[in-house]
C-alpha cells in the first residue's frame, strides 16, 4: 500500500506537466487549422456519411438505424486507434527531455492518451447531432455511458504503456501496430452486423475482442434503450483492468533502462 501512495503523490506533484502535455497534443493537432476544435466534430460525420452510403448502399446491411450503428463503432474504435498509435512514440519523442531532467516517464504516455480522451468528447458532439437527427430516444441508462468511456480509457492506456515502452527497445512496434491495427478494425464489428461473421470468426470477436464489449454497451443503451447485460459489461471491466496492470507491470520493469536505448 506504501508504494502506491508513494507512486500517486509523484504523479500528483505532475499533474501541472500533464495539462500542460494534453493541452499542447491538442493545439498541435489544431494548429493554422481555419475551423479549428469544430474539425473534431466535422470529420466524424463527414467520414460516417461517406461510410453510410458506401456500406448500406453496396453491402445493403439490414441494421435499424444504421448511421447511429455506425457512428458508435467508428468513434470508439478511433479512439483506441489514436491514443494507442500516439502513445508507441510517447517516450521516442519526449528523448530530450528525459536526457536532461528526472521527468516521470509514464506523464508522457498518460499524456497521449488523455489528450485522446479530449478528443473523444469533441466527436461525442458529432455523435450527440447524429443521435438527434436519427430521432434516437434518450433514457436513464445514457448515465452509465461515462464509465464504458472510463472502461476504454483504462484498456487504451494500459495497452500503450505497454507498446509505449516495448517500442524503446524495439522500434518495429510502429510499424508492426500498423498491420495489425487494421486487422483489428476489420474484426471489430463497426460497420457491419457481428452475426455477418462466419460462426469460428465470430466466436472469436465475441471471447477475445475488447471493442466487442466495448461499442456493444454503448449500443445498447443507445439503440436498444436499455442496460448492457452483465455479459458485456463484466469482460468489459475485467479485460480494461487486467490490461492497465500489465501495462503498468511492464513499463515499471523496463523504464530504467530506457535511457540506454533512447
Amino acid at each position: 500500500m506504501k508504494p502506491f501512495i508513494e507512486h500517486f503523490n509523484v504523479f500528483y506533484s505532475y499533474r501541472f506537466l500533464l495539462q500542460q502535455l494534453v493541452e499542447k497534443d491538442i493545439k498541435l493537432k489544431y494548429r493554422r487549422s481555419f475551423l479549428g476544435y469544430i474539425w473534431s466534430i466535422l470529420n466524424p460525420l463527414m467520414i460516417m456519411m461517406i461510410m453510410v452510403i458506401v456500406f448500406s448502399n453496396m453491402f445493403r446491411f439490414e441494421i435499424e438505424n444504421y448511421p447511429v450503428y455506425l457512428i458508435i463503432g467508428q468513434t470508439m474504435f478511433n479512439f483506441v486507434n489514436e491514443s494507442t498509435t500516439l502513445s508507441i512514440n510517447s517516450i521516442m519523442d519526449n528523448a530530450p527531455l528525459l536526457k536532461k531532467t528526472y521527468v516521470p516517464k509514464y506523464i508522457f504516455t498518460i499524456s497521449k492518451v488523455t489528450s485522446s480522451l479530449v478528443n473523444l468528447l469533441f466527436a461525442l458532439g458529432a455523435m450527440l447531432l447524429v443521435f438527434l437527427v436519427c430521432k434516437v430516444q434518450f433514457n436513464i441508462y445514457f448515465l452509465f455511458i461515462p464509465l464504458i468511456l472510463l472502461q476504454i480509457y483504462v484498456f487504451s492506456l494500459g495497452l500503450g504503456l505497454f507498446l509505449a515502452q516495448a517500442a524503446v527497445f524495439f522500434r518495429d512496434v510502429q510499424h508492426i501496430y500498423g498491420a495489425v491495427i487494421t486487422a483489428w478494425m476489420y474484426l471489430t464489428p463497426i460497420f457491419y452486423p457481428i452475426t455477418a461473421l462466419p460462426e469460428k470468426i465470430y466466436k472469436l470477436v465475441v471471447t477475445f475482442n475488447p471493442m466487442y464489449f466495448y461499442i456493444s454497451q454503448f449500443r445498447t443503451i443507445v439503440m436498444e434503450g436499455k442496460m448492457p447485460s452483465q455479459a458485456l459489461i463484466l469482460p468489459g471491466v475485467s479485460i480494461s483492468l487486467i490490461v492497465l496492470i500489465i501495462g503498468i507491470w511492464a513499463f515499471s520493469k523496463t523504464q530504467d533502462k530506457f535511457i540506454l536505448y533512447i
